[in-house]
């Protein structure tokens, strides 16, 4: 067994680690800071009481452990592997001490690599321990030069032990063969297996062709995406666009012998054009030049938290990021002329004394913003939850339709996927070759249209630059023929030509709109539902038709109900409705500990939101689901368009699973005291546009 391997397995046995003898395990075993790439762990609570990089050295020692070498690369590898991550370790105060005395332990392979050399004894360094320091510092070169992360003429370097006569070409290629081997196999025996050739390939052309790559900025900027694109990115099409409209190429071309740390991790959840934004943000630093190293990691760690024992991306901090990142204009980025007005957060490029080769790009929130954030990961699941979200919106000058369900939204966007046999019906009602979907969501609709309706043109419009996004990367994976835009419902004429669409579709989203648009400076504002008809009704062709899916309320509205709850958090959970519930004043008599009397449409809307449960709950109470009776449609409908608006099908009824769900919580009695069953929950209206007269 290596004697790097023996020391470890005799410090988890409880021996204490000779600092002398085993410098580098010192490092390792004393650090009070957990440095991790977060991509390969799965929970944050993973880090409390463990040494992952200590984990991590082991795992690559055993690889070695088990290979037939001969005794000079054995030895000189392991001694390499020892060292690689010594830069990760220490405590706190040897951390500060390291930093003034410029190691740069930011950029761990250099660190590391300085640390080894300071170990030596004066007069030591040259011969193979030169060796030994040269592939500490280009211990994960390789691997960095497939993610994208390090630029191709950082592996000259590895050349100068073969041009001072120190190795042969071909032992150079052996060791690097061998090296790649244990720090990529150490993270995952897969990951080897997915990369192993590659590095092969790289290697051999580096050493025994002496041929660099020449790879563009754009080139390395796409590896570092290689997630994101498979997960349905279009990179080439959105970086051609900007390209084109800002010059993206000429802005970035800085960043083309830079390396980068942490970026994949710390960017993967933004937006391609987010991420090339904060790529162009690093050019703007002062002193460019002298850079070498441009950091992630601050922002990487500010990113997650662990919700429900596992690790979680912080959608807080990053919606706020996006918004922020969204008002940043590129011509101001160009210009160097960045400025926000939102006091609450701001980017950063900073460096640190003695480490002028290295920039770390953050952002920076408020000390209140911080403190708001932490209280929503704090209140999750608690009843103050509601609050700390409405707060944090306000905070931000949030508009809550253009923004996801924060921590649930994988589970919302399933429930509303779960919809589509609602919406087949709405494909008979279709007219004409062009389709606009109002609020896609999930896209469910726009895939009906397309399977079943494969002739038209379906377009999705939605606010929300998440529900953009994740639909165009659908798109790219699924190879979609429907398009997707962001737009504003009630503006439609912005972005399609007046009378250039046969059919316009409201499938659960007037409601959304109602509830959540200020218009003319109130929300619940029926203008908000007249303009949303009017922008759609603009836009169609004669014999177009508007198809409406929404809420409804139930006909005479001041109809009483008797509800019994049969579940002991039912009636706590109405009190607070009433008081929490932004659409109306929600009125109950309470006739005893489990039961109470109040409007049949109040009631409805209660079991709607308690139906959906707590984790909704901070939606829900901000969304009013019926918002006419049937009449009341009609009438609003004949008022707002006029004559030649014709309601060519419209009927109510009561969406399955709303009875399931609330069997065994509630049940409802009539003014008489006898059971009656649920009212109708949800209305099918479609108007046609007729420019002649009927």
């Amino acid at each position: 067994m290596l004697q790097s391997l023996q020391a470890i397995q005799a410090y988890r046995q409880g021996e204490p680690v000779n600092p002398e003898r085993h410098p580098w395990l010192h490092y390792l075993t004393s650090a009070e800071e957990r440095i991790v790439n977060v991509e390969r762990i799965s929970s944050l609570d993973q880090l409390k009481n463990a040494n992952p990089v200590l984990d991590y050295v082991e795992r690559s020692l055993r690889i070695l452990d088990a290979k037939k070498l001969s005794y000079w690369m054995k030895d000189a590898l392991e001694q390499v592997l020892a060292w690689s991550e010594t830069a990760k370790g220490g405590t706190f105060k040897d951390r500060m001490r390291w930093q003034s005395e410029g190691i740069n332990i930011f950029v761990h392979n250099s660190g590391s690599a300085q640390l080894y050399e300071r170990s030596l004894n004066e007069g030591q360094l040259g011969g193979e321990t030169a060796i030994i320091s040269l592939l500490i510092e280009a211990h994960g070169l390789i691997g960095q030069q497939i993610r994208g992360e390090i630029p191709q003429s950082e592996g000259a370097a590895l050349l100068e032990s073969v041009n001072s006569g120190q190795l042969t070409a071909e032992e150079l290629e052996q060791v690097l063969l061998q090296l790649n081997h244990c720090v990529i196999g150490a993270v995952a025996p897969e990951l080897w297996e997915a990369v192993g050739a590659e590095v092969a390939e790289r290697i051999h052309e580096l050493v025994i062709e002496r041929s660099v790559r020449v790879e563009e900025t754009r080139d390395r900027l796409r590896r570092m995406r290689t997630l994101s694109i498979k997960r349905g990115e279009s990179f080439d099409d959105v970086y051609d666009k900007l390209d084109q409209a800002y010059r993206l190429q000429e802005l970035l071309e800085p960043l083309s012998e830079k390396t980068f740390w942490y970026a994949e991790p710390a960017l993967q959840d933004f937006s391609l054009e987010h991420f090339l934004k904060l790529m162009a943000i690093a050019t703007r630093n002062e002193g460019l030049g002298n850079v070498r190293h441009i950091s992630f990691e601050r922002l990487m760690n500010a990113m997650y938290y662990d919700y429900r024992g596992q690790k979680k991306i912080n959608v807080y901090k990053l919606r706020m990021m996006e918004k922020y990142l969204n008002e940043l204009d590129w011509n101001a980025i160009r210009s160097g002329q960045m400025t926000h007005s939102n006091p609450h957060l701001s980017h950063r490029l900073s460096q640190k004394e003695q480490l002028e080769d290295t920039i770390f790009v953050e952002f920076e929130f408020s000390a209140a913003a911080e403190k708001l954030i932490a209280f929503c990961v704090e209140a999750e699941k608690s009843p103050l939850y509601e609050r700390a979200v409405l707060l944090l919106y306000d905070l931000f000058e949030l508009r809550r339709d253009k923004y996801d369900r924060f921590h649930n939204e994988e589970v919302y966007l399933a429930d509303m996927n779960q919809t589509a046999d609602y919406k087949k019906i709405i494909l008979d009602y279709v007219v004409g070759d062009r389709v606009i979907d109002i609020g896609p969501g999930g896209g469910v609709l726009l895939d009906l249209i397309e399977e079943r309706l494969p002739d038209k043109k379906a377009i999705g419009i939605d606010i929300s630059t998440n529900v953009v996004e994740a639909l165009n990367r659908k798109k790219q994976l699924g190879g979609h023929r429907w398009e997707v835009m962001q737009g504003d419902a009630l503006n439609l004429k912005d972005y399609v030509e007046p009378g250039s669409i046969d059919s316009v579709i409201f499938s659960s989203i007037i409601h959304e709109l109602y509830s959540y648009v200020p218009y003319n400076g109130s929300k619940f504002n029926y203008d908000t539902i007249a303009a949303a008809l009017r922008s759609a009704y603009d836009v169609l062709s004669e014999g177009g038709r508007i198809i409406i899916r929404d809420g409804i309320m139930t006909d005479p509205p001041e109809m009483t109900r008797k509800l019994r709850f049969l579940q002991p958090d039912a009636m706590p959970c109405l009190e607070r409705y009433s008081k929490d519930f932004a659409g109306r004043k929600i009125v109950f008599e309470k006739l005893g500990d489990n039961e109470v009397r109040m409007p049949v449409n109040d009631a409805m809307e209660f079991l709607y939101t308690y139906t959906w449960g707590e984790e909704a709950y901070v939606h829900e109470v901000q969304e009013q689901f019926g918002y006419f009776t049937p009449n009341g449609y009609h009438d609003f409908i004949r008022l707002t368009l006029g004559s030649s608006a014709r309601i060519v099908t419209s009927s109510h009824y009561l969406q399955a699973g709303y009875t399931e769900a609330l069997a065994d919580k509630v049940e409802l009695y009539g003014e008489d005291g006898v059971h009656v069953p649920l009212p109708d929950s949800t209305c099918f209206i479609v108007i046609e546009k007729r420019t002649g007269k009927e």
